[in-house]
């Protein structure tokens, strides 16, 4: 799958035409440098797709280049386990990083940085605690902030303050270096925002080394600024803190048209799914789900194990495109874009999830046949297989009704339906249980409708499904559904939990075509009249498992053609 291949198609919006500005105007010497930035805290989760999409088309579509980098900057959370589930997820969608960067491989630099803005007047040390700072001197929306005792020491002061905070010499949240820009702002987090702050943690890349680490509103400009970046692609929530970003470059002198600069576009939220790590991480610790691969979680893992392809990622994204206005998008768009990939290259097969014994009672008894069936009637450049026939069949429990309803086109007493790519069947007898249940049906085939073609030009309506319960495999099929009952879980202060949906996940044994059994993990494929599978890393061939990634009905489809 290759990388230009994300947005499957040019795009329009005003971040494209803001780069093509840029080059007009020879900003940057004519480079385009994009980042994707994300925190190795966490699995990331479809919203980070749009912004994956967005930087490296970007970067694709204007002959540039994105890099993948890792902002390490608090090391309480951050582990390998996640750097190599994003680097994974990233390629798994298409995409190449031309470098691989971790903002702490900066960290000399940052403190540099940050001893200079010390030099220039322009950054001190400050001892109030977080709470002290919050009660007195903050500020909020209607009130000006008040400037620290500590705000005009000396730069000598500063230095050497810094210095030994550096050295370890104090405790854990006793003194943070602060930027002195505006206690009087409007935007409060230009209020002598903290740039450094003390943290005894060990590093999972540096280990103990340092023991000061630098706030991510300061990091992310420098990061930028060193690795070439020409525009910085945020989501809505970083709007507010771009002229921070801003004063960082500005304050360390780097020129308006050689530096970064930072563009903010709506995230992607969808209906019936939360996108909040500390949300997603309680579902995971507190065993709502199996795990961060859970196939009914939002993670890339996630959707990637339920048999999401990657294409229908790409595509739901091109869809939505890139606004400055956040909104709530429709998840049936997002299951549509699956469904319209997996039509195009999900063999066909047949499985049967609720199984109803048939007995064929003019078939001879230990015979068995081959039967042609294509693989994909959408590209019939994928071929054909062979399927079994035989005596005895089994089909859905619910194409059979005992009393079927005017209009009923399957199989009741009676009547007759076309087994798909077999014969004509008609059902002569329905044999019940002691309690009325239907345990079996007895039925005869036309012999000269073999193929399902007609001899002598009569209309059979019903077409269903079945496999030969002789050779058919036993598999365990896993339903997911929406992981939640409602579009926006947790609004208006409800307990997201409080809405999960009870029947989001069930199992059920189907019996399955043979070659199903042979598939391997991963690989997707459409159980015909039921929904698209993908085969599940925990089936084997003795005994596979399938995950249900979407049904076959489609809800966006027909709400566009109201």
């Amino acid at each position: 799958m290759a990388e230009n291949q994300v947005m499957e198609n040019s795009a329009v919006d005003f971040i494209r035409e803001i780069v093509k500005t840029d080059l007009a105007a020879g900003k940057n010497d004519g480079k385009i440098v994009t980042r994707f930035p994300p925190e190795p805290n966490g699995y990331i989760h479809i919203g980070h797709s749009k912004a994956i999409c967005l930087d490296f088309g970007i970067a694709k579509e204007f002959g540039g280049k994105c890099n993948l980098r890792f902002d390490d900057t608090n090391p309480t959370k951050e582990d390998t386990e996640y750097v190599e589930s994003i680097i994974g997820d990233v390629k798994w969608l298409g995409w190449e990083p031309a470098n691989i960067f971790y903002a702490s491989d900066y960290f000399e630099k940052m403190y540099e940085c940050a001893v200079e803005l010390i030099r220039r007047g322009l950054a001190y040390v400050c001892e109030l605690s977080p709470e002290e700072w919050d009660e007195s001197y903050r500020g909020n929306l209607v009130t000006p902030g008040k400037e620290s005792p500590y705000r005009n020491r000396s730069v000598e002061e500063n230095l050497d303050l810094f210095e030994r905070m550096k050295n370890g010499e104090f405790s854990d949240g006793a003194k943070v270096l602060r930027a002195k820009i505006d206690m009087a702002s409007t935007n409060i987090n230009m209020r002598d925002p903290v740039i450094y702050r003390i943290r005894r943690v060990s590093h999972f890349r540096h280990g103990d080394k340092w023991c000061i680490y630098p706030m991510y509103d300061f990091a992310h400009p420098l990061e930028d600024a060193f690795e070439g970046v020409t525009h910085s692609l945020c989501t809505l929530e970083f709007e507010i803190h771009r002229p921070l970003y801003d004063w960082v470059l500005d304050s360390l002198g780097y020129p308006v048209d050689h530096r970064p600069r930072q563009i903010e576009f709506s995230r992607l939220n969808l209906t019936y799914t939360v996108m909040s790590k500390r949300k997603l991480l309680q579902l995971v610790k507190e065993h709502y789900v199996s795990g961060w691969d859970d196939p009914r979680m939002p993670t890339v893992c996630g959707m990637r194990r339920r048999g999401v392809p990657a294409s229908a990622l790409r595509k739901l994204n091109q869809l939505v495109g890139i606004t400055k206005f956040d909104g709530l998008t429709d998840v049936a768009l997002l299951e549509h874009c699956i469904r319209e990939e997996l039509n195009a290259t999900a063999p066909r097969f047949m499985a049967v999830l609720d199984p109803l014994e048939v007995e064929i009672i003019n078939y001879p008894a230990g015979g068995i046949e081959d039967l042609e069936a294509l693989n994909n009637p959408e590209n019939p450049a994928d071929g054909g297989r062979k399927l079994k026939f035989g005596k005895k069949l089994f089909i859905e429990r619910s194409d059979f009704m005992l009393e079927p309803p005017k209009g009923y086109y399957r199989l009741s007493v009676g009547k007759e339906v076309r087994l798909r790519y077999g014969y004509f069947l008609k059902c002569e007898n329905a044999v019940l249980d002691a309690d009325g249940n239907v345990v079996k049906l007895e039925c005869t085939i036309d012999l000269a409708s073999r193929g399902g073609n007609s001899p002598d030009g009569r209309k059979v309506k019903g077409t269903i499904h079945w496999v030969n319960a002789e050779t058919a495999v036993p598999a365990e099929i896993r339903l997911y559904d929406r992981l939640f009952t409602v579009e926006q879980p947790g609004a208006d202060g409800v307990d997201f939990l409080t809405q999960l949906n009870p029947d989001s996940f069930r199992t059920t044994t189907g019996y399955l075509e043979p070659a199903l059994a042979q598939i391997p993990a991963g690989t997707s494929v459409q159980f015909e009249r039921t929904g698209y599978f993908s085969a599940d890393r925990d089936g084997s061939p003795e005994k596979p498992v399938f995950n249900r990634t979407v049904s076959l009905k489609d809800s966006w489809s027909k709400q566009q053609k109201k």
